[in-house]
């Protein structure tokens, strides 16, 4: 079966028909062409894949794309605007929070997730946030200074 999605992706309404079975990885990687959310495990255990789904975020590899109908999704390619990286983004590039990248983006939209709901976020508070998102080269020491950067940004 197939479904007639209609949701907002980076701020852009869609209608698109998708299978009923699609993942939201496969819909925004395959369907719409934003790579920017990554692949890892396929199974929710990574978070390489984090998106925010109305402002919160999930793993598009657990979540079905016809699951979303008339939700907002953000990827990481909403983050910048006119060529300027957006605060978080900058804490990353900044504090030498990426090492390889794969898991950037993810760690990058859990993080945009706590930050819209926390502005002033804790060292617990972020550990907890980036709890579903695993990074195989770092010891996160650099990702956590990224967050905590941002956030001091933010809020001057």
């Amino acid at each position: 079966m197939k479904t007639i999605l209609s949701v907002t992706v980076n701020g852009q309404p869609r209608d698109d028909v998708v299978p009923d079975n699609m993942l939201l990885v496969d819909y925004l990687r395959e369907k719409i062409g934003l790579t920017g959310t990554k692949v890892g495990c396929d199974g929710g255990e990574c978070g390489a894949c984090t998106v925010l789904i109305d402002g919160r975020p999930r793993h598009a590899c657990l979540t079905l794309a016809a699951t979303c109908q008339e939700a907002r999704i953000d990827t990481v390619e909403s983050l910048a605007h006119a060529g300027r990286l957006s605060a978080i983004q900058r804490g990353f590039h900044e504090k030498l929070g990426a090492q390889c990248g794969f898991c950037t983006p993810g760690m990058v939209m859990a993080a945009e997730g706590l930050l819209r709901q926390n502005p002033a976020p804790s060292e617990a508070d972020i550990r907890s946030a980036l709890a579903a998102n695993i990074c195989r080269c770092t010891g996160y020491v650099k990702i956590i200074e990224a967050v905590q950067a941002a956030a001091r940004e933010l809020a001057s």
